[in-house]
């Protein structure tokens, strides 16, 4: 498992994204939490005070799993990182209200990766708003949810490469 400060060296691809918001101010930070009705964890700021959302450099793509998925039998993807603002070209964190609702999740979440069918996501609903949240897979289309990590920090060390796994399985 990698440092956090190793992995947010080079978490971000270095190619231009339209993804990627103009950079995050704490005014914006303050609106989204207050948006969100959560404090977003601190690691996570920190990656989007570095680029504010885009792609995932291809050493940080998946997350090894125990447990199959409708992805793949041993890990899940995460390409890229919704940032915060707003934009109708791109998905962002302000779009989470609009989003949990259209897929049927559970709440308190917010999404920070996925395609419609699966997302990675911050977990509040064990701990409570205030508290720091997990980090949960969650794919409405087979109504299941896998915990991936007890916070985002642990999630994010325990990122590794899509090309590590066998993708014959892959969704």
């Amino acid at each position: 498992m990698a440092r956090f400060d190793e992995v947010k060296a080079t978490f971000w691809d270095t190619a231009d994204s339209p993804m990627t918001l103009p950079p995050l101010t704490d005014e914006l930070l303050r609106e989204a939490e207050r948006e969100l009705g959560v404090t977003l964890p601190s690691s996570l700021v920190a990656l989007l005070r570095l680029r504010n959302g885009g792609v995932v450099a291809d050493a940080w793509n998946a997350f090894p799993t125990d447990e199959p998925t409708s992805w793949a039998p041993d890990h899940v993807p995460f390409e890229h990182l919704a940032g915060i603002g707003r934009d109708d070209d791109t998905i962002t964190l302000f779009d989470n209200a609009y989003l949990v609702q259209e897929w049927e999740l559970p709440s308190p979440v917010v999404l920070l990766f996925g395609h419609g069918h699966y997302w990675v996501a911050l977990d509040y609903r064990a701990r409570g708003v205030p508290a720091e949240p997990s980090v949960t897979w969650l794919d409405p289309a087979f109504g299941t949810e896998l915990h991936l990590a007890d916070d985002f920090r642990a999630f994010i060390c325990g990122l590794t490469r899509s090309d590590d796994f066998d993708d014959e399985d892959d969704g």
